[in-house]
């Protein structure tokens, strides 16, 4: 099982968008179980997965606070072909509830490490949709996941907020030594525009080969899909959004075919 964290501290780059089209491309497509877990207060990925945030019976903040078994907030086979556990707005205090209590850093991997430990937990992805910030929340999937997959717009802006959420993973992997950035993936790209190819060149630069290949386009039909409740392979399978999620997909999984490989990458990049 891998358990990637979709995240950025900058908002409105991609990373709800990345997360509910990547885990439907590894389930619909790559023909993987996939859990999508929401760590984000407004609770957006649920919602693009065909849930009803303001509906739900459970959601992951009852995992965080009141110890509730992960399995139990599970919403199974959802029309967009994935699991999830989902999140609204009561996520959004939960910082301050969290202030006082010593171990909240690791309430997720150890929801997550007790699933497994009862057998109904077995998945071969599981992503992670963070909240646009470097929270509680944010921490807490840093804490579980093995790797991060970073979406960036091609803005010049791009690399300032970046560079504190590589501080944050490597100061994190003092508490989990298995954390780095699996990928970074360039969202909302023009590539008819001088702006966007140049800070693509700079992120070749500074990611070198942990930039993924794929470029996810500025697209209508992605934009429109969360509204109808849909991936865009539920929404528009042939639009050019879902022929870039597909090629990312593709990524991602031949990362997971050469873990060796990967690995070295990751060390030759950020010297870990």
């Amino acid at each position: 099982m891998e358990i990637i964290a979709v995240a950025n501290q900058k908002g409105g780059v991609g990373k709800t968008t990345t997360a509910v089209n990547l885990a439907a491309a590894l389930a619909v497509i790559g023909k993987k179980k996939v859990l999508l877990i929401d760590l984000d207060p407004q609770g957006n990925a649920t919602t693009g997965a065909g849930l009803d945030k303001n509906e739900l019976k459970k959601s992951i903040v009852d995992v965080l606070l009141d110890e509730t078994k992960l399995h139990k907030v599970i919403e199974k086979n959802t029309q967009a072909g994935f699991d999830v556990a989902g999140a609204n707005r009561d996520l959004a205090g939960i910082d301050m509830s969290l202030s006082d209590v010593e171990d909240a850093p690791f309430l997720l991997k150890k929801a997550i490490e007790l699933a497994k430990k009862s057998g109904k937990f077995t998945y071969d992805y599981v992503i992670m949709d963070c909240a646009p910030s470097l929270s509680i929340l944010t921490v807490n999937a840093l804490v579980a996941a093995k790797n991060v997959i970073i979406p960036m717009q091609c803005e010049y802006y791009a690399l300032e907020g970046v560079a504190d959420l590589i501080d944050t993973i490597r100061r994190l992997k003092a508490i989990n030594e298995e954390l780095h950035v699996r990928g970074v993936v360039r969202t909302m790209f023009d590539g008819r525009s001088t702006l966007a190819q140049d800070v693509s060149a700079e992120l070749e630069n500074y990611f070198g080969e942990l930039l993924y290949n794929t470029t996810i386009p500025r697209s209508v039909r992605l934009a429109e899909a969360p509204s109808f409740g849909q991936s865009i392979f539920g929404y528009e399978k042939s639009s050019k959004g879902a022929i870039a999620y597909h090629a990312l997909m593709n990524e991602v999984i031949k990362q997971s075919d050469e873990p060796k490989l990967f690995e070295a990458k990751v060390r030759a990049q950020f010297d870990w």
